[in-house]
């Protein structure tokens, strides 16, 4: 028997017109979401089946399951939608992914790679990079004005007017389809990405990165001797002075302290001593009539300024300006005036991963960041766009020229204790939260 007790003190708070019309069409309301619909609680009203089941009822006739001599329906209600939306289907929500991305870009124009929010007059590299990822769809708009949301690191901060072959930067990115097309349509051409990586979770570009290598292109009147005319563009390099450069190129390798290379140091900072691998001069070429050659350095990490200054260093010593005693002498706590080469012909060539590699490469789930696949891209556009911005450059602005009459007034004798020994750190607005990371 069923029990017909008073209803209960929820179901009495319903209007009386709704109360009404659950007794016409013989129904008991227990729960706000739960309908019964029963004819032992009204025996003076017909049979069910001879009453007009009401409109907002029938709609719902299909979905109820008869249990004995009862019948449930669900009425919970739809899931609202927003206002204004009633047709349109709710954006997807895609799942972000943690990537690199392999990139390559002339820095001529550009006041170095990292972002400087709050200085639109000083454009970088980073800001059209930021632009094009929000424009193709693969970050929010907001985390183009804060980049810590898509956890963003780059490998290098390039300084300006430095360019790059094979500069690496981590992010979290909704990964799209034909992700990379996307990007570089809104990319201007000398500006390009040229291959994409899933990584672990964690990875950070700069932390995870071993060494770099960069090099620098320079035209070769720059080892002449200082007795010949400052731009000779009839001068070829010759095998002698060749193995001379190279020689002194080799004393850079092995630990060294570089506080004389850049601003940033004192002589007894611990992080004034950097490791170099290599650094060597290829042989050199012509490019529209003007002969050039190629240094390449391969390190740890690099200080502001402290390649340019590298080779400065050396280009003074080859072309008779400075002693060849000077470079011992600069690795020491005297302070030594050390020359720095302009920045124009200097190229981030590549970075390398190899600790990550070998424990990640081959784990069946990640991919090894050598980049041996892109090698033809990065060539090429280096060819098109690098390589062509430093002779044409070069041939409008005689950088290197300009720079070359600058090394007389240098006094590569004359030294003086660097720091009195405090280990002082310069400040510098530069460093930002990178510290000791690459910045040449």
């Amino acid at each position: 028997m069923v029990d017909c007790a008073p209803w209960p003190a929820r179901a009495r708070t319903r209007s009386s017109e709704t109360i009404e019309a659950g007794r016409e069409h013989q129904v008991l309301f227990l729960h706000p979401s739960t309908t019964l619909i029963t004819h032992a609680c009204f025996p003076s009203l017909p049979p069910m089946a001879g009453n007009k089941v009401p409109p907002a009822l029938a709609s719902h006739k299909q979905d109820r399951k008869v249990r004995g001599g009862w019948v449930w329906e669900d009425t919970q209600h739809p899931p609202k939608r927003a206002k204004g939306s009633e047709d349109e289907e709710p954006p997807r929500k895609l799942p972000k992914r943690k990537i690199v991305l392999l990139m390559a870009y002339s820095g001529k124009g550009y006041h170095g790679m990292q972002r400087n929010l709050g200085s639109s007059q000083f454009r970088t590299i980073e800001d059209d990079l930021v632009s094009a990822l929000v424009q193709a769809g693969c970050i929010p708009e907001n985390h183009g004005t804060d980049m810590r949301k898509m956890s963003f690191q780059r490998c290098a901060r390039t300084d300006k007017g430095v360019s790059a072959a094979g500069q690496v930067v981590s992010l979290k990115v909704w990964l799209i389809d034909n992700i990379l097309d996307k990007i570089n349509s809104h990319l201007p051409s000398h500006i390009r990405i040229l291959g994409l990586k899933r990584v672990t979770g964690g990875f950070n570009s700069k932390n995870k990165c071993d060494a770099r290598t960069y090099c620098y292109m320079l035209p070769t009147f720059a080892f002449a001797h200082k007795d010949r005319d400052v731009q000779d563009e009839s001068y070829r390099l010759s095998a002698e002075t060749l193995q001379q450069v190279n020689r002194l190129l080799a004393c850079y390798k092995g630990t060294h302290n570089f506080h004389n290379f850049t601003s940033q140091k004192g002589p007894r900072e611990p992080s004034a001593r950097r490791y170099i691998l290599e650094m060597y001069c290829e042989e050199p070429f012509v490019r529209e009539g003007l002969e050039f050659a190629v240094i390449k350095v391969k390190g740890q990490s690099f200080m502001m300024h402290q390649i340019r200054k590298m080779v400065g260093l050396v280009v003074a010593i080859v072309k008779g300006y400075a002693p060849e005693s000077v470079l011992e002498r600069s690795w020491g706590e005297e302070k030594v005036d050390v020359p720095k080469a302009p920045g124009l012909g200097l190229v981030l060539e590549r970075v390398h991963f190899e600790k990550y590699n070998q424990r990640f490469g081959s784990d069946g789930l990640h991919e090894p960041l050598d980049w041996t696949q892109e090698e033809g891209k990065v060539a090429a556009f280096k060819e098109q766009y690098i390589y062509p911005t430093i002779v044409s450059t070069e041939r409008d602005e005689r950088s290197m020229a300009q720079w070359l009459s600058t090394l007389p007034i240098h006094n590569f004798s004359a030294t003086a204790l660097g720091a009195a020994g405090t280990g002082a750190k310069v400040p510098s607005s530069l460093e930002g939260s990178e510290g000791d990371g690459d910045t040449d």
